[in-house]
């Protein structure tokens, strides 16, 4: 099984840098934001019942994505595991995205080049929530290089690793997995809001799945930068955003590039630096790529753990 999640992993990383995301009429994350859209409403007169209603959302809506993702890769592995495997890795390619985060942030970051603020602040939407009208270049870049950083995590690392955890022992738990994680970071990008009381549960429930990831995507930067002491500057800067998990891949990757990334008003990382020019924008987006190959090398290494424990266990038990 640890030769399968390889090739499974290998697979899914290369089928996304070859095609990207798919387009949203059959993109299985798209699907699943339109289950939520209609959720997000009123469910009670008071704050008290919208944030049950909102546990109740955060409880059954992941479980939902959980159950299609696995039960489909369960049925097809009984006909043929070959094509069961297949079917998880689908799984897996369907819950992460790299190459459209990487090309959007090299699109921002070109605009602000040419002079083109105009689409830097349009492209760039795609990648933050900020009011972008009044930043400069310079802000601009910050935001894109944030948002790189932080939907590393998001985007990758966070589906990754459970799946590798799981996948040596059960290729079904493990795209199940992964399609849990994801209802969770989709749930928590649609209603987990302060304005949003209903959306409560999926905020604390996305900051609880993220503790991890967002740790091991700082690790994961800071070793693609060749500057493993990035991650203990970092400290310093990583709880600064309001976001408990968000602050580590964002301050690791300013400390890595010596640069500044701020939302103003909000945080300000690594304040000593200046904001990132068209160069340091580059530089970011290569960090971010090479973090990502880090993170897949490092899924294997829990992978290969996980199969040693469960031969030993084995030998134990017999």
């Amino acid at each position: 099984m640890l030769l399968t999640t390889i090739i499974v992993i290998g697979l899914v990383l290369t089928l996304d840098l070859l095609v990207g995301e798919p387009p949203n009429a059959v993109h299985p994350v798209a699907w699943l934001g339109r289950l939520i859209a209609p959720l997000d409403r009123e469910w009670a007169d008071s704050e008290r019942g919208q944030r049950l209603a909102g546990f109740a959302i955060a409880l059954v809506v992941p479980l939902i994505a959980a159950t299609a993702a696995g039960g489909l890769v369960l049925a097809i592995s009984v006909f043929s595991p070959l094509l069961g495997a297949l079917a998880a890795g689908l799984v897996l390619f369907a819950t992460s995205s790299l190459r459209s985060l990487l090309e959007l942030t090299e699109t921002v970051v070109a605009a602000t080049d040419n002079d083109d603020l105009e689409t830097a602040r349009e492209e760039i939407r795609g990648l933050v929530g900020r009011d972008t009208s009044t930043l400069s270049p310079a802000e601009i870049r910050s935001g894109a290089v944030e948002s790189a950083g932080e939907n590393l995590a998001d985007g990758l690392v966070a589906t990754l690793l459970p799946f590798a955890l799981l996948a040596p022992v059960s290729l079904p738990a493990a795209a199940a997995a992964a399609a849990w994680v994801k209802g969770v970071n989709t749930l928590d990008s649609m209603l987990g809001y302060p304005s949003k009381p209903h959306g409560t549960g999926s905020a604390r429930l996305d900051d609880l799945v993220m503790w991890l990831p967002a740790r091991v995507t700082a690790v994961a930067i800071a070793l693609a930068g060749t500057d493993l002491k990035a991650v203990f500057r970092a400290r310093e800067w990583a709880r600064d955003p309001p976001s408990p998990n968000s602050g580590w891949p964002m301050a690791t990757l300013a400390c890595v590039l010596s640069v500044r990334l701020t939302k103003p008003g909000v945080y300000d990382l690594n304040t000593d630096a200046a904001l990132p020019t068209v160069a340091d924008g580059e530089r970011a987006v290569a960090v971010v790529g090479r973090g990502a190959v880090v993170a897949a090398l490092l899924a294997v290494v829990l992978a290969a753990g996980i199969t040693a424990l469960a031969g030993s266990l084995e030998v134990v038990i017999s």
